[in-house]
């Protein structure tokens, strides 16, 4: 198994799904999975994804620049994307950057 290829595939899945379906990251989350959002701790699934489907925007569209990926010594993986974020009826993009193990 190719770790970037993994972190590249899981990338696309997810912003995929960001942009189209924002409660349908549910199962990509656990009960002990964890979200920090600009300081504020965000912990298990129904509770990450009630923020992220809160956020004051309906839609977007995630540009990746970079994937970075690290495998940890316990089988997981850290991973780095870096980007652009498009939200709708905006002229200008925002620049994004996310991490996930």
């Amino acid at each position: 198994m190719d770790p970037d290829a993994v972190a590249k595939a899981f990338v696309e899945h997810y912003y995929s799904t960001f942009d189209a379906n924002r409660a349908g990251l549910a199962n990509l989350y656990q009960e002990g999975s964890m979200l920090t959002f600009e300081g504020q701790k965000i912990q298990g699934s129904q509770s990450i994804v009630a923020k992220l489907t809160s956020l004051p925007f309906q839609q977007c569209k995630h540009n990746i620049t970079t994937v970075d990926c690290q495998p940890s010594g316990s089988g997981g993986m850290l991973v780095f994307v870096s980007g652009n974020l498009q939200l709708a009826g905006e002229q200008h993009a925002l620049k994004f950057s996310q991490v996930f193990f």
